[in-house]
Protein backbone atom coordinates (compact mmCIF):
# COMPACT_ATOMS: atom_id res chain seq x y z
CA UNK A 1 0.00 0.00 0.00
CA UNK A 2 1.13 3.22 -0.58
CA UNK A 3 2.46 5.81 2.37
CA UNK A 4 0.11 8.41 3.00
CA UNK A 5 2.07 11.50 3.32
CA UNK A 6 1.62 14.91 3.40
CA UNK A 7 3.22 16.96 1.05
CA UNK A 8 3.59 20.37 1.19
CA UNK A 9 2.20 23.30 -0.88
CA UNK A 10 0.95 22.75 -4.68
CA UNK A 11 2.15 18.87 -4.20
CA UNK A 12 -0.39 18.20 -2.02
CA UNK A 13 -3.22 19.15 -4.67
CA UNK A 14 -1.76 17.29 -7.25
CA UNK A 15 -1.14 14.08 -5.04
CA UNK A 16 -4.76 14.29 -4.10
CA UNK A 17 -6.07 14.18 -7.97
CA UNK A 18 -4.50 11.25 -8.81
CA UNK A 19 -6.91 9.22 -6.65
CA UNK A 20 -6.23 5.65 -8.38
CA UNK A 21 -3.18 3.94 -9.67
CA UNK A 22 -2.99 0.84 -10.97
CA UNK A 23 -0.02 -1.11 -11.93
CA UNK A 24 0.70 -0.94 -15.31
CA UNK A 25 1.69 -4.28 -17.38
CA UNK A 26 3.84 -3.99 -20.63
CA UNK A 27 1.52 -2.72 -23.28
CA UNK A 28 -1.28 -1.33 -21.05
CA UNK A 29 -0.21 1.79 -20.92
CA UNK A 30 -0.09 5.01 -23.67
CA UNK A 31 2.88 6.58 -24.98
CA UNK A 32 4.64 8.67 -22.41
CA UNK A 33 6.83 11.64 -22.15
CA UNK A 34 10.07 9.45 -22.20
CA UNK A 35 8.88 7.32 -24.84
CA UNK A 36 9.68 6.80 -28.64
CA UNK A 37 7.33 5.86 -30.95
CA UNK A 38 4.79 2.84 -30.47
CA UNK A 39 4.93 -1.18 -30.41
CA UNK A 40 4.20 -3.12 -33.32
CA UNK A 41 0.63 -4.14 -33.19
CA UNK A 42 0.22 -6.84 -30.80
CA UNK A 43 3.88 -6.84 -29.32
CA UNK A 44 4.23 -5.17 -26.00
CA UNK A 45 5.74 -2.12 -25.29
CA UNK A 46 8.65 -1.61 -23.81
CA UNK A 47 8.77 0.69 -20.10
CA UNK A 48 10.17 3.11 -21.70
CA UNK A 49 7.49 3.70 -24.65
CA UNK A 50 4.72 2.68 -22.21
CA UNK A 51 5.96 5.74 -19.25
CA UNK A 52 3.03 7.73 -18.44
CA UNK A 53 5.44 10.13 -17.61
CA UNK A 54 8.94 11.83 -18.27
CA UNK A 55 11.77 11.67 -15.61
CA UNK A 56 14.72 12.16 -17.64
CA UNK A 57 16.63 15.68 -17.37
CA UNK A 58 18.51 17.12 -14.15
CA UNK A 59 17.08 17.75 -11.12
CA UNK A 60 18.00 19.80 -8.50
CA UNK A 61 16.88 18.92 -4.78
CA UNK A 62 14.80 21.20 -2.97
CA UNK A 63 14.93 21.10 0.50
CA UNK A 64 11.75 22.22 1.52
CA UNK A 65 12.07 19.96 4.80
CA UNK A 66 14.15 18.92 7.36
CA UNK A 67 16.72 21.35 6.41
CA UNK A 68 18.74 21.00 9.70
CA UNK A 69 19.11 17.38 8.87
CA UNK A 70 19.81 17.40 5.14
CA UNK A 71 22.45 20.99 4.57
CA UNK A 72 24.39 19.73 7.42
CA UNK A 73 25.35 16.67 9.11
CA UNK A 74 23.47 16.83 12.44
CA UNK A 75 24.83 16.72 15.68
CA UNK A 76 25.54 13.03 17.20
CA UNK A 77 22.10 11.72 18.98
CA UNK A 78 19.94 13.84 16.79
CA UNK A 79 17.34 11.21 15.59
CA UNK A 80 13.98 13.85 15.81
CA UNK A 81 11.24 12.57 13.46
CA UNK A 82 12.66 9.31 12.96
CA UNK A 83 10.95 6.09 14.87
CA UNK A 84 14.32 4.66 15.91
CA UNK A 85 14.39 1.71 18.06
CA UNK A 86 15.98 1.20 20.95
CA UNK A 87 18.45 -0.75 19.18
CA UNK A 88 18.78 2.05 16.46
CA UNK A 89 19.37 4.44 18.99
CA UNK A 90 22.04 2.91 20.49
CA UNK A 91 24.02 2.82 17.51
CA UNK A 92 23.57 5.75 16.27
CA UNK A 93 24.46 7.44 19.40
CA UNK A 94 27.60 5.52 18.95
CA UNK A 95 28.28 6.96 15.45
CA UNK A 96 32.16 6.99 14.53
CA UNK A 97 32.54 9.29 10.97
CA UNK A 98 36.62 8.23 11.76
CA UNK A 99 36.04 4.44 11.99
CA UNK A 100 33.64 4.56 8.60
CA UNK A 101 36.02 6.24 6.84
CA UNK A 102 39.21 3.56 8.06
CA UNK A 103 36.82 1.07 7.37
CA UNK A 104 36.08 2.65 3.48
CA UNK A 105 32.67 2.88 4.70
CA UNK A 106 32.25 6.96 3.90
CA UNK A 107 29.47 5.94 1.96
CA UNK A 108 27.25 4.89 4.44
CA UNK A 109 24.85 7.51 4.16
CA UNK A 110 24.96 7.74 0.55
CA UNK A 111 23.19 3.91 -0.06
CA UNK A 112 19.74 3.79 -1.54
CA UNK A 113 17.60 4.06 1.51
CA UNK A 114 19.53 7.51 2.21
CA UNK A 115 21.20 9.45 -1.08
CA UNK A 116 17.67 10.66 -2.63
CA UNK A 117 17.89 13.37 0.63
CA UNK A 118 21.27 15.00 0.13
CA UNK A 119 20.86 17.98 -1.51
CA UNK A 120 22.53 18.90 -4.65
CA UNK A 121 21.43 17.46 -8.67
CA UNK A 122 20.41 14.28 -9.84
CA UNK A 123 20.52 12.95 -13.41
CA UNK A 124 17.92 10.28 -14.92
CA UNK A 125 18.27 8.87 -18.33
CA UNK A 126 17.18 5.47 -20.00
CA UNK A 127 20.20 2.85 -19.80
CA UNK A 128 17.91 0.98 -22.12
CA UNK A 129 14.40 0.94 -23.02
CA UNK A 130 13.74 -1.48 -19.70
CA UNK A 131 16.53 0.17 -17.26
CA UNK A 132 16.18 4.08 -16.34
CA UNK A 133 19.50 5.25 -14.56
CA UNK A 134 20.08 7.63 -11.53
CA UNK A 135 23.10 9.54 -11.21
CA UNK A 136 23.88 11.59 -7.93
CA UNK A 137 26.34 14.62 -7.42
CA UNK A 138 25.94 13.74 -4.08
CA UNK A 139 28.49 10.75 -3.06
CA UNK A 140 28.96 9.80 -7.04
CA UNK A 141 26.65 7.41 -6.68
CA UNK A 142 24.46 5.56 -9.75
CA UNK A 143 21.34 3.74 -9.50
CA UNK A 144 19.17 1.41 -12.10
CA UNK A 145 15.59 0.78 -11.83
CA UNK A 146 14.99 -2.55 -13.90
CA UNK A 147 11.65 -3.10 -15.16
CA UNK A 148 10.65 -6.56 -15.72
CA UNK A 149 12.50 -9.12 -14.24
CA UNK A 150 14.01 -8.61 -11.19
CA UNK A 151 18.37 -9.26 -11.73
CA UNK A 152 20.19 -11.60 -9.79
CA UNK A 153 20.83 -10.50 -6.11
CA UNK A 154 24.08 -10.74 -6.10
CA UNK A 155 26.41 -9.10 -3.58
CA UNK A 156 24.95 -6.33 -1.70
CA UNK A 157 25.73 -3.29 -2.48
CA UNK A 158 25.03 0.85 -1.71
CA UNK A 159 22.15 0.83 -4.09
CA UNK A 160 21.34 -2.77 -4.13
CA UNK A 161 18.68 -4.28 -6.65
CA UNK A 162 15.55 -1.74 -7.71
CA UNK A 163 12.64 -2.85 -9.52
CA UNK A 164 10.35 -0.90 -11.00
CA UNK A 165 6.87 -0.52 -12.37
CA UNK A 166 4.80 2.06 -13.98
CA UNK A 167 1.24 2.66 -11.91
CA UNK A 168 -0.67 4.65 -14.45
CA UNK A 169 -4.03 7.11 -13.14
CA UNK A 170 -7.92 6.62 -13.96
CA UNK A 171 -8.46 9.60 -16.73
CA UNK A 172 -11.16 11.23 -18.13
CA UNK A 173 -11.79 9.86 -22.12
CA UNK A 174 -9.35 12.15 -24.26
CA UNK A 175 -6.98 12.80 -21.50
CA UNK A 176 -3.57 11.72 -22.34
CA UNK A 177 -2.11 8.80 -19.45
CA UNK A 178 -1.18 9.65 -15.92
CA UNK A 179 0.66 7.83 -13.75
CA UNK A 180 3.80 7.54 -11.21
CA UNK A 181 6.81 5.59 -11.01
CA UNK A 182 6.70 2.68 -8.03
CA UNK A 183 10.59 1.29 -7.51
CA UNK A 184 11.32 -1.55 -4.66
CA UNK A 185 15.19 -1.85 -3.52
CA UNK A 186 16.11 -4.74 -1.29
CA UNK A 187 20.31 -6.61 -1.30
CA UNK A 188 21.30 -3.30 0.15
CA UNK A 189 24.56 -3.24 2.48
CA UNK A 190 23.77 -1.50 5.52
CA UNK A 191 23.62 2.50 5.37
CA UNK A 192 22.58 5.48 7.42
CA UNK A 193 18.94 7.37 6.44
CA UNK A 194 21.02 10.51 7.61
CA UNK A 195 24.55 11.18 7.89
CA UNK A 196 24.40 11.48 11.42
CA UNK A 197 24.40 7.61 11.81
CA UNK A 198 20.74 6.84 12.39
CA UNK A 199 21.12 3.24 10.64
CA UNK A 200 18.91 0.78 8.49
CA UNK A 201 20.06 -2.67 8.27
CA UNK A 202 20.44 -5.24 5.29
CA UNK A 203 16.88 -6.44 5.53
CA UNK A 204 15.82 -2.97 4.70
CA UNK A 205 12.82 -2.99 1.88
CA UNK A 206 13.22 0.43 0.33
CA UNK A 207 9.77 1.54 -1.17
CA UNK A 208 9.69 4.43 -3.35
CA UNK A 209 7.29 6.86 -5.38
CA UNK A 210 8.29 9.13 -8.37
CA UNK A 211 5.17 11.71 -9.10
CA UNK A 212 6.16 14.24 -11.55
CA UNK A 213 3.93 17.99 -11.63
CA UNK A 214 4.11 20.82 -13.72
CA UNK A 215 3.25 24.29 -11.78
CA UNK A 216 1.30 27.27 -13.38
CA UNK A 217 4.31 29.12 -14.14
CA UNK A 218 5.39 25.27 -16.48
CA UNK A 219 8.27 24.97 -13.76
CA UNK A 220 8.51 20.37 -13.29
CA UNK A 221 8.54 19.23 -10.10
CA UNK A 222 9.38 15.83 -9.02
CA UNK A 223 8.19 14.17 -5.51
CA UNK A 224 9.52 11.40 -4.14
CA UNK A 225 8.06 9.98 -1.58
CA UNK A 226 10.32 7.14 0.11
CA UNK A 227 9.00 4.02 2.73
CA UNK A 228 11.65 2.51 4.42
CA UNK A 229 10.55 -0.72 6.09
CA UNK A 230 12.97 -1.78 8.59
CA UNK A 231 11.64 -3.30 12.05
CA UNK A 232 15.30 -3.79 13.39
CA UNK A 233 15.62 -0.01 13.21
CA UNK A 234 12.47 1.68 13.16
CA UNK A 235 9.05 0.93 14.87
CA UNK A 236 7.29 2.03 11.96
CA UNK A 237 8.03 2.38 8.35
CA UNK A 238 10.16 5.52 8.32
CA UNK A 239 8.29 8.21 5.35
CA UNK A 240 9.86 11.02 3.59
CA UNK A 241 8.91 12.69 0.81
CA UNK A 242 11.94 15.13 -1.08
CA UNK A 243 11.49 17.47 -3.81
CA UNK A 244 13.07 18.19 -7.13
CA UNK A 245 12.87 20.78 -9.96
CA UNK A 246 13.88 20.42 -13.43
CA UNK A 247 16.85 22.02 -14.83
CA UNK A 248 16.84 23.21 -18.52
CA UNK A 249 19.47 21.10 -20.44
CA UNK A 250 22.90 21.53 -20.34
CA UNK A 251 22.81 22.17 -16.44
CA UNK A 252 26.10 22.46 -14.40
CA UNK A 253 26.62 18.88 -13.35
CA UNK A 254 29.66 18.71 -10.46
CA UNK A 255 29.41 15.19 -8.77
CA UNK A 256 31.38 15.02 -5.05
CA UNK A 257 33.00 11.93 -3.59
CA UNK A 258 31.13 10.52 0.11
CA UNK A 259 31.62 11.90 3.17
CA UNK A 260 31.60 10.40 6.33
CA UNK A 261 31.30 13.81 8.21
Amino acid sequence: MRPARLLSFTFAAFVAAAILFVPSAPGQAGKGGGGKGGGAKGKAKSAQVSSPIDLTGTWVSVVTEDWMFRMVTPPKGEMLGVPVTQASRAAANAWDPAADEAAGNQCKAFGAAGVMRQPGRIRVAWQDDSTLKVETEAGTQTRLFHFGAAPAAGERSWQGNSVAQWETAVTAAGKPPAGNLKVVTTNLKPGYVRKNGVPYSADTVLTEYYDVHTADNNDVWMVVTTQVHDPANFTTDFITSSHFKKLVAGAPWKPEACSAR
